[in-house]
């Protein structure tokens, strides 16, 4: 073989063809690829804002009903350190644990209620 020989190697046009079809699937394959991860980071993004959001509002919540509950014990606490008499005592503790079932329960309900809608936000699909 000459050195023209050499120099005038070509790929056969149907080999090209193939090639460049395959080049342009790949090429499509992964840009759909890099869509795809993108609108999943997206969607992560927004439900990590959500239940961020959420677990903000379960934490103040918390937070306040803890300030209410100590804020009680401590009036509780005075109030028996006034009492005049093993009477008063049992009255105020009556009336303490009575109002504080109830906190607690109206507590726990609204803590409750606040988790689940946190739990439909994060299972939500985002449109």
């Amino acid at each position: 073989m000459d050195q023209d020989g050499r120099d005038r190697f070509e790929i056969p046009k149907e080999v090209r063809s193939i090639a460049e079809a395959s080049f342009d699937q790949a090429r499509k394959a992964f840009e759909h690829m890099l869509a795809s991860a993108q609108q999943t980071a997206t969607t992560i993004e927004d439900r990590g804002a959500t239940v961020r959001a959420n677990a903000k509002d379960i934490t103040t919540k918390a937070v306040g009903f803890a300030e209410r509950n100590v804020t009680a014990a401590l009036d509780y606490a005075q109030q028996l350190v006034h009492a005049k008499d093993l009477s008063d005592v049992l009255k105020l503790h009556s009336e303490y644990v009575q109002a504080q079932m109830k906190a607690l329960a109206e507590q726990a309900t609204e803590l409750g209620q606040a988790v689940a809608k946190a739990a439909q936000d994060a299972a939500k699909p985002k449109v």
